[in-house]
């Protein structure tokens, strides 16, 4: 199985550095955005078929795993 992050690219001068879809400019927080706003995976192809069901999920992967690494931080 490909490892998600493969999917997930990096470009400093592209969506101001944001993580994007494969070298798009579909960033995965528009793709969390979209599925936090109500959107299904089937929603979210339709209306940008250029993406994959591996790159949703690749997006919420990546967004899991960043989550994994924040660190709290008493005040």
């Amino acid at each position: 199985m490909e490892n998600s992050h493969q999917r997930i690219t990096i470009e400093p001068g592209k969506r101001g550095g944001k993580p994007c879809i494969r070298h798009m400019r579909i960033t995965v927080y528009d793709v969390l955005g979209w599925l936090a706003s109500g959107m299904s995976t089937a929603d979210i192809l339709a209306d940008f078929p250029e993406l994959t069901p591996e790159d949703v999920q690749a997006a919420l992967a990546f967004a899991a795993d960043r989550e994994h690494h924040l660190v709290a931080f008493s005040a």
